[in-house]
C-alpha cells in the first residue's frame, strides 16, 4: 500500500497569473502490527491543473460538436486523462509534467516533491451558477506497473482580475528584492510582483468615493432620495447606502434592498423558451435589508458582499454581473397619517387601519464587484489544503 497526500502551501485560493506550489509526499506506512513488510513501486506520477466546463441544457443551447475532430478519450485506462470520469468539457489545461518515474520505497520510508505552474491568466474565474460552471481541479495521475491510474484531485478557486493579461512583466531591477541580502527565484519574483500589482489595481478601483445622489419617483411623485458613496467595491466589503424620504410627496410604507448577482446566458446560446427551455437569466440574493418607514425621513442600510461569492465576469458563454433590487411600497393617498389624535376626550385603544390603498415599484442599481486578495478569500470557506489517496 501507497499513500499519497498533496498539500497546497498557501490555501485553495489563486490570482490568475500567480504560480501555485504543492508538494506531494509518497509514503510507504508501515503497519503497527506488522512483523515484516516488503517495498513498494510506482512506475510514474504526473500532475496538471485543468478547468472543467458544464452548462445546464435546459439553459444552454451549445453548438454540436464538430464532427470532423476525432474524439480523443482513449478507453484505456493506463493514459493520463486529469478530466476522465467528469461532467462537462475540459476548456482549459496546463502542459502535464512528470513528477517521478520508477519510485521504489522502503517500509517505512517517505520521499516529497514540489509542483510549481502558473495558473492561466486567459480563463474563467471559478463559478458555480445554474446555467454553467466553471471548476478548477489539480490532479496527480499516479500508476503501478500493470496497473490502472490512480487520480488524486485537489480542488481550486481561482479569481480573476481583469486588465492583467496585457501586463508584462518587468526587468529585473524593477522587482529587486527590497533586502540584498536575500535571494528569489524568477518565477518568485514574478508571483509577488503580480499580486503587489493586483493589490495596488484593487486599491485603486475600490478606494475612490464620491457621493452619488439618485432621486427616487414613482408615477405621482417624488418618494425620496438615494445615497451611494462608491459604485465598485472587492468581495468582503460592505455596500453602504442611505434613503432620505423627508423630501418626498409620496409616503413610503415600506421598502426593501437586496445585493443580487444577474447570470445571464449570451443570446447566441439562449435557449428557446418554446422547446422547454429554462429562463436564460437567473438572479441569486445574497443579503437583504427590509424596513417599514412610514413618518422616517432618513434611514440607511448595510449589505455585505460574502467572500465566497464571485466577482463579475464575462465569457462568451455566461456573464454574471452585480446590482442593489430595490423594493417601494408607497401609499396612494396623498398626505397619509397614522398619528392617534392629540386630545382624546375619553379613554380609547388606537388601532391602524385594516387597509392601505398602496402601490409597489421596483429599481435596479448596477454596482461593480472586483476580486479581493487570495489570502483574505481562503477565510471564506477554509476547504482542506491537504488531499490523501491510497493506492
Amino acid at each position: 500500500m501507497i499513500e499519497v497526500v498533496a498539500e497546497l502551501s498557501r490555501g485553495p485560493v489563486f490570482l490568475a497569473g500567480e504560480a501555485l506550489e504543492c508538494v506531494v509526499t509518497v509514503t510507504n506506512p508501515l503497519p503497527p502490527t506488522a512483523t515484516s513488510a516488503s517495498s513498494e513501486a510506482l512506475a510514474w506520477a504526473s500532475a496538471q491543473i485543468h478547468c472543467q466546463f458544464h452548462a445546464s441544457e435546459s439553459r444552454v443551447a451549445l453548438p454540436p460538436p464538430d464532427s470532423s475532430q476525432p474524439d480523443v478519450q482513449p478507453d484505456s485506462q493506463t493514459v493520463f486523462l486529469p478530466h476522465r470520469g467528469e461532467r462537462g468539457q475540459c476548456i482549459l489545461s496546463t502542459p502535464p509534467k512528470i513528477l517521478f518515474c520508477d519510485l521504489r520505497l522502503d517500509p517505512g520510508e517517505s520521499k516529497s516533491y514540489s509542483y510549481s505552474e502558473v495558473l492561466p491568466i486567459e480563463g474563467p474565474p471559478s463559478f458555480r451558477g445554474q446555467s454553467v460552471k466553471y471548476v478548477y481541479k489539480l490532479t496527480i495521475g499516479c500508476q503501478r506497473v500493470n496497473s490502472p491510474i490512480t487520480l488524486l484531485r485537489v480542488p481550486l478557486r481561482v479569481l480573476v482580475l481583469t486588465g492583467l493579461q496585457d501586463v508584462r512583466f518587468p526587468q529585473d531591477e524593477a522587482v529587486a528584492p527590497s533586502s540584498p541580502f536575500l535571494e528569489e527565484d524568477e518565477g518568485g519574483k514574478k508571483d509577488s510582483w503580480l499580486a503587489e500589482l493586483a493589490g495596488e489595481r484593487l486599491m485603486a478601483a475600490t478606494s475612490c468615493r464620491s457621493l452619488h445622489l439618485y432621486n427616487i419617483s414613482d408615477g405621482r411623485g417624488k418618494v425620496g432620495t438615494f445615497g451611494i458613496f462608491k459604485s465598485v467595491y472587492r468581495l468582503g466589503e460592505d455596500v453602504v447606502g442611505t434613503l432620505n424620504l423627508g423630501e418626498g410627496t409620496v409616503a413610503c410604507l415600506q421598502f426593501s434592498v437586496s445585493l443580487q448577482t444577474e447570470e445571464r446566458v449570451q443570446p447566441e446560446y439562449q435557449r428557446r423558451r418554446g422547446t422547454g427551455g429554462a429562463p436564460s437569466v437567473s438572479h441569486v440574493t445574497h443579503a437583504r435589508h427590509q424596513e417599514s418607514c412610514l413618518h422616517t425621513t432618513r434611514t440607511s442600510f448595510s449589505l455585505p458582499i460574502p467572500l465566497s461569492s464571485t466577482p463579475g465576469f464575462c465569457t462568451a458563454i455566461v456573464s454574471l454581473k452585480w446590482r442593489l433590487h430595490f423594493e417601494f411600497v408607497t401609499s396612494r393617498e396623498p398626505g397619509l397619517v397614522l398619528l392617534p389624535p392629540v386630545e382624546q376626550p375619553e379613554p380609547a385603544t388606537w388601532t391602524g387601519p385594516e387597509q392601505v390603498p398602496v402601490d409597489t415599484f421596483s429599481w435596479d442599481l448596477p454596482i461593480k464587484v472586483l476580486p479581493t486578495s487570495p489570502t483574505l478569500a481562503s477565510y471564506a470557506a477554509p476547504g482542506p489544503s491537504t488531499s490523501t489517496i491510497t493506492i
